[in-house]
C-alpha cells in the first residue's frame, strides 16, 4: 500500500512537473514569435546600423555641460511635476479604489464599473495625454501633472483596489456589528491595514513619474524633456547625453529618497 502511494505521489509530481514544463515552452514559443515578428532576429539590420550608431556614440561623447544653468529650472519643474502629479493621483485613486474594491464598494455593479473606468484611464499612455492636454491648456508644466495624474489614476488606483481587497475582514465584521457606518468602517477597519502598502504603492509611482515627467517634455508639456528635445532637432548630441546624465542623477537620487521614505514607513 505504502509502495503504491509512494509511486502515486512520484507520478502526481512527475505530472506537475511536465504541466509545467509544458507550460514554459509555450512561453517560450510565444516570446520567440513577438521577437521574430519585430525583426529582433534579422541580424542583417544590426549589422547595417553598427556604423550610424558608432557615429552617434562618438558624437555624444564627451557630454557637454556648457548650457547646465539653462537646466536647472526645466529640472526643477519636472520635479515638481513629477510631485504634483503623484499627489494628484492619490486624490483621484483613493476614493475610486474604494468604489471599486469588493468588500468597500456600495455596490457590485458599481465596483465593476469604477474597474472599467480604472482600465480606461491606464490604457492611454502618458504620451498621448499630454499631447492631448497640451491642446487643451497650453504649453507648460500643467498639462504633464494632468497626463500624469489621470493615467495614473488607473494604474494606482488598480494596486489600491488589490490591497483593499485582500485585507482582514475580522476588523470590518466587528466594526460592522457594532454599528459603524460605512464611512466609519473604512477610517478605522480598512485604512489602518492597508496605509502601509499603499504608502508603499505611492512612492514608487512618485519616482516612476519623474522618469514619466522628462518623457512629457518631448510633446511641449514642460520639464527637462523640452530642453532634450530641443538638443536633438539641432542636432547637438553633445547636449543630449549631458541631459540624459543630468537627468540619470536626478532619478538617482529621487530613488534614493524613495527608498529611505519607505524604509521610515516600514
Amino acid at each position: 500500500m505504502s509502495a503504491l502511494t509512494f509511486e502515486s505521489v512520484v507520478a502526481a509530481d512527475r505530472q506537475r512537473l511536465l504541466q509545467r514544463l509544458g507550460f514554459a515552452a509555450i512561453v517560450l514559443a510565444i516570446c520567440a514569435v513577438a521577437l521574430h515578428i519585430t525583426g529582433f532576429f534579422d541580424l542583417q539590420r544590426f549589422v547595417e546600423g553598427a556604423p550610424a550608431i558608432r557615429q552617434l556614440g562618438s558624437e555624444m561623447v564627451p557630454p557637454n555641460f556648457s548650457r547646465w544653468e539653462h537646466w536647472l529650472t526645466p529640472l526643477r519643474d519636472t520635479l515638481a511635476m513629477s510631485i504634483a502629479g503623484t499627489a494628484l493621483t492619490v486624490v483621484l485613486s483613493l476614493p475610486l479604489a474604494l468604489l471599486a474594491a469588493p468588500n468597500t464598494t456600495p455596490h457590485p455593479l458599481l465596483g465593476r464599473l469604477m474597474r472599467a473606468l480604472l482600465a480606461a484611464f491606464r490604457s492611454v499612455p502618458e504620451i498621448i495625454l499630454g499631447i492631448i492636454f497640451v491642446a487643451a491648456v497650453g504649453f507648460g508644466a500643467l498639462p504633464g501633472v494632468l497626463a500624469l495624474a489621470l493615467h495614473s489614476s488607473g494604474m494606482v488606483g488598480k494596486f489600491y483596489a488589490e490591497a483593499i481587497e485582500h485585507v482582514d475582514p475580522k476588523p470590518l465584521e466587528a466594526a460592522l456589528a457594532a454599528g459603524a457606518s460605512r464611512f466609519q468602517v473604512i477610517v478605522h477597519a480598512v485604512m489602518p491595514q492597508v496605509l502601509p502598502q499603499l504608502a508603499d504603492i505611492t512612492i514608487y509611482r512618485w519616482e516612476y513619474h519623474f522618469r514619466a515627467s522628462a518623457v512629457l517634455g518631448i510633446v511641449g508639456a514642460g520639464g527637462i524633456g523640452f530642453e532634450l528635445m530641443a538638443a536633438l532637432r539641432l542636432v547637438k548630441y553633445d547636449e543630449v547625453s549631458a541631459i540624459l546624465l543630468s537627468v540619470l542623477a536626478c532619478v538617482l537620487v529621487v530613488d534614493s529618497i524613495g527608498a529611505a521614505l519607505r524604509k521610515r514607513l516600514k
